[in-house]
C-alpha cells in the first residue's frame, strides 16, 4: 500500500505567487537560500509536508517542534525548503506529489535553486550562476536577462525531478544552479543565486548577511552536508559530470 503523502495548509496559500525551491543538494545552495529568505522577508509558514516518507525528524525552532519540510510565503512569494536530506528511496513519489499540489495552487513561476559542483571553486570569488527551463519561453527569459543556458548535460536530484514534472505539465519554470563547493555548504553559491532570482522576479533580497555569516553558516550547516551527500550517492549525482550520447 503506497504511503500517504499530505500536504496540510495551515493559512491560504496567494494564487498566482513565485516559488522558490531550496532542497538539500550540493553545497546545500538551495537550502541556505530558502532559509535566508524566509528569515530575510520574515515569512509565515502556511504549509507542510506530513508523510513517511521523509525521515523521523522534527525541526525544532524556538522549542516548537515542525515537519522538515515547508512552505512559507506572502501575497506574492512562496518559498519551500526542506531541512533533512531527502531519502532517495522516496523522493520520486514525494517530488511528484508535490508538484502536482503546487500545480493546484496556480503557482505562477517555480524556481528550484541548486548547486553545480565545480572543482576549482575555491578558485572562483563571484560562483557563476547557470540555467535551465522546462519550456522554450522560460529559456528565453533566461536568456533575456543574460544567464547562461546549461545547453547540454544532466541534473540529478529533487531540481531535477522539480525540472522534469514542470516541463510534463507545462508549468513554467526556471533552475538557478550556481557554481558550488560538492563537499562543504556554500553561501556564497546561495547569495550569487539570490541576485539572479531578484534579477528575474522583482523580489528584492539584500544577500549581503547571508555572505558576511557565510563561516559561522558553513559551520552550523556541515552535519547536514554530509548526510545530504549520502543520500545523493544513491541517486548517482556523480553523473551530473557526464555528457548525454545523443547528439
Amino acid at each position: 500500500m503506497p504511503v500517504p503523502i499530505n500536504f496540510v495548509e495551515k493559512k491560504p496559500l496567494p494564487s498566482g505567487a513565485t516559488m522558490l525551491c531550496g532542497f538539500p543538494d550540493v553545497g546545500l545552495v538551495g537550502v541556505l537560500a530558502s532559509s535566508y529568505v524566509i528569515s530575510e522577508l520574515a515569512l509565515d509558514e502556511l504549509a507542510y509536508v506530513d508523510s513517511d516518507l521523509l525521515p523521523p525528524v522534527v525541526v525544532l525552532h524556538k522549542g516548537l517542534p515542525h515537519s522538515p519540510m515547508r512552505v512559507f510565503g506572502n501575497s506574492g512569494l512562496l518559498v519551500t525548503i526542506a531541512e533533512t536530506a531527502i531519502p532517495a528511496r522516496g523522493i520520486q513519489r514525494l517530488m511528484r506529489s508535490f508538484m502536482g499540489w503546487v500545480k493546484s495552487k496556480n503557482t505562477k513561476m517555480i524556481v528550484p535553486i541548486g548547486g553545480i559542483p565545480t572543482q576549482n571553486r575555491q578558485d572562483i570569488e563571484k560562483p557563476e550562476v547557470f540555467g535551465a527551463a522546462s519550456s522554450v519561453d522560460m529559456i528565453s527569459l533566461l536568456e533575456q536577462h543574460k544567464l547562461d543556458v546549461l545547453r547540454e548535460g544532466y541534473m540529478v536530484g529533487p531540481q531535477a525531478l522539480i525540472m522534469r514534472y514542470c516541463a510534463e505539465n507545462n508549468l513554467p519554470a526556471v533552475a538557478l544552479l550556481a557554481q558550488s563547493f560538492s563537499n562543504y555548504p556554500d553561501p556564497e553559491a546561495a547569495a550569487a543565486a539570490l541576485r539572479q532570482f531578484s534579477t528575474i522576479t522583482g523580489v528584492k533580497i539584500d544577500v549581503a548577511k547571508l555572505v558576511e555569516k557565510g563561516e559561522e553558516i558553513r559551520l552550523r550547516a556541515r552535519d547536514m552536508m554530509k548526510r545530504t551527500q549520502q543520500e545523493l550517492t544513491k541517486m548517482n549525482k556523480g553523473q551530473e559530470s557526464d555528457l548525454p550520447l545523443y547528439i
